[in-house]
């Protein structure tokens, strides 16, 4: 809309601003950047490796978690996870990638469910616990790699005390990889995760090579199953109840749909329709979940068998670096201390795609949402506030894996939950009745395993709940901050109001602001009288009336169309729709002003009722006390008084 001066950008900032849409590529707003075509990207195998490092880091710590919650049913309880994987989870964000393929995930799906503000607020309790996971993710990886540091057999008598600094350290270090430029990080991820796998591969083949050799290992497995558990039936029902703790396995999907934008489309792709994209997040979401089921079956089996149970509890060797005790215990130091290497690399390196995610998704809502700044939309103020906010966590934390799991899992299971339900709804709409049973049973599923697990573990969502509250409160906060900042985002104008336009152009442009009641002869007479009345102006004056119908109040950004009509054969009138009364009439003055060269004037009645009253209704409402705000949103767009639009209440 209106173009204001400003003084030159500071090296800082422009350093900082660069790159508005380097993770967010669907801009919106009058202070996005346009997007790169949707088929620029890359391919589909390279981005599973970005998302992979959150995914496959899990190997880290997961066998461990399953030895602490299952015991000798650790393999049983991940062959349930597998499945819930590999028939449950897999289906519903396969789901999401073709709904949502911008990377907003479920949260888009379930937007378009809510209007007005219980719309927003429930998009933002989802970003809430979206920060609980993705942030957690950064933390609770780097902290466990600083474990697999500290444990090292070379280093703990060094190191044993400082795993709060190298915690801190590691998150300071990947958030300046984001703030040097991360997609070229995509080829880190791929080197990392390669070589995580390949090691991980050489672990799991020797592990099992002492489960053969050693035939006692798997009779006493055996034996003491039979012995702790009964039968089959005993072992899957205790399997079943103690896989919401198992949950952490299940980490990587939302990522995976986080990251979907850098996914490589077909050449023909549409911003409509990227078929291509779609297929490509479809494989890379297929072929993590097989490759991740492979290991963690295989993985849960040899630690369960070859690691003394006391060894995985606080204090042992194998808490929290199962694999990495097998690494040292069967292949050597020096093999083991490269396992080390890679396992940090990885799980430092994990933070990366949870950092993605996040800058993918707090920039398509909250500035949309007027709830943050605009400088929200660039990538490195972002990275500074989350890196910050990640100090802070470990801090709380105190640099503790075990500490961290349960708002992890929370996390993580709310986001899959709500993506199951959105899909469900989706296989309902679309008429798909096999789809929606079986999304319904994967929902029921999930949400019972997020309630055991917050009744469990109640830590997580208060974190989540946290989380949420801060969102909320900083979003409503830079809402009132921007409630007079010109909002309309473009404005259109038929042909008929263009001619309204034109014709008082060759005299002093005079609106009139009228709310639409009956929209009789009788309301716009009524209405001329009392301004001319209010304002000591001569009858010969010419007006033209602008009427505004609110839409959605909620919504801070948005274009607006104009059209013109004559009412009752005599008086002309613009009609518009807009968010918020105020800002939709400053857009139009400030159009008109540029588009003629002349200095509109608009004549407005005072509101009755109380001031503070009449604001809150303008701030979640979009009307109140028209007037001033009117005129306050003006000042803000124009700072020069000569080219401002007059502003006239009587």
């Amino acid at each position: 809309m209106a173009t204001t001066e400003h003084a030159p950008t500071s090296r800082l900032r422009a350093w900082m601003l660069e790159g508005l849409s380097d993770m967010a590529k669907a801009p919106q707003g009058p202070h996005a950047v346009p997007p790169e075509p949707v088929h620029k990207g890359q391919r589909w195998w390279r981005v599973m490796c970005l998302t992979g490092v959150d995914y496959f880091s899990t190997l880290g710590y997961q066998p461990g978690i399953a030895a602490l919650a299952a015991g000798l049913l650790s393999p049983i309880a991940t062959i349930v996870l597998v499945i819930v994987t590999l028939a449950g989870a897999l289906p519903v964000y396969r789901r999401v990638a073709e709904e949502s393929p911008r990377g907003e995930g479920s949260i888009a799906m379930l937007e378009r469910l809510l209007t007005f503000w219980k719309g927003k607020l429930f998009v933002l309790t989802l970003l809430g616990f979206a920060a609980t996971d993705f942030l957690i993710t950064i933390t609770l990886s780097a902290a466990d790699a600083s474990t697999h540091l500290v444990e090292n057999p070379h280093l703990t008598t060094v190191l044993h005390d400082k795993q709060m600094l190298i915690t801190l350290i590691l998150v300071a270090l990947l958030g300046a990889v984001f703030l040097k430029g991360f997609l070229e990080a995509i080829g880190v991820a791929v080197v990392l995760v390669g070589l995580y796998l390949v090691l991980n591969a050489v672990v799991v083949f020797v592990g099992f090579w002492h489960v053969v050799t050693a035939g006692h290992v798997v009779t006493d497995w055996s034996n003491g199953l039979t012995a702790e558990h009964g039968n089959v039936f005993a072992m899957v029902g205790v399997a079943l109840l103690v896989f919401p703790k198992l949950a952490l396995g299940l980490s990587g999907f939302e990522t995976g749909v986080a990251v979907m934008p850098h996914v490589e489309g077909d050449p023909d792709d549409t911003e409509e329709n990227p078929k291509g994209r779609i297929r490509g997040t479809k494989k890379l979401l297929t072929t993590a979940a097989v490759i991740m089921s492979v290991y963690l079956i295989a993985t849960s089996f040899i630690t369960t068998l070859l690691i003394p149970e006391n060894e995985f509890k606080s204090g042992g060797q194998a808490n929290g670096r199962a694999l990495a005790y097998l690494a040292h215990e069967y292949l050597g130091g020096a093999f083991g201390t490269v396992y080390d290497v890679s396992t940090i690399a990885i799980l430092w390196f994990a933070g990366a795609s949870a950092m993605a995610g996040l800058l993918n998704l707090m920039p398509r809502y909250l500035p949309r949402y007027g709830m943050a700044p605009h400088w929200a939309r660039a990538v490195r103020p972002m990275v500074i506030v989350f890196t910050l906010v990640a100090f802070l966590v470990t801090w709380i934390f105190n640099a503790s894996v075990d500490a961290q799991g349960g708002a992890y899992a929370t996390g993580v299971l709310v986001l899959m939950s709500s993506a199951a339900i959105a899909v469900t709804i989706a296989a309902r709409r679309a008429q798909q009745r096999g789809w929606t049973i079986g999304f319904a049973v994967v929902s029921a599923v999930l949400l019972y395993v997020t309630v055991v697990n917050v009744i469990e573990r109640p830590d997580g969502v208060k974190i989540g709940a946290c989380f949420i509250a801060g969102i909320i409160l900083v979003s409503l906060l830079s809402r009132l901050a921007r409630a007079f900042e010109l909002r309309v985002t473009s404005l259109t104008m038929d042909d008929m109001a263009e001619r309204f336009v034109r014709d008082i152009a060759s005299r002093r442009i005079r609106f009139v602001a009228n709310e639409p009641d009956n929209r009789d002869v009788a309301e716009y007479r009524e209405k001329i009288e009392q301004i001319r009345a209010d304002n000591d102006l001569p009858a010969q004056e010419d007006f033209v009336f602008l009427e505004v119908t609110v839409r959605d109040p909620s919504e801070f950004e948005a274009g607006m169309n104009v059209r013109g009509e004559v009412m009752h054969g005599r008086y002309r009138v613009l009609t518009l729709e807009s968010s918020s009364i105020p800002n939709g009439l400053a857009a139009l003055l400030l159009h008109v002003r540029d588009t003629t060269g002349c200095i509109p004037h608009i004549y407005f009645e005072w509101t009755e009722g109380d001031p503070f009253t009449n604001f809150l209704r303008f701030f979640l409402f979009g009307q109140g006390e028209v007037a001033p705000v009117t005129r306050e949103v003006l000042r803000e767009a124009e700072p020069d008084r000569a080219r401002r639009p007059r502003v006239h209440v009587g």
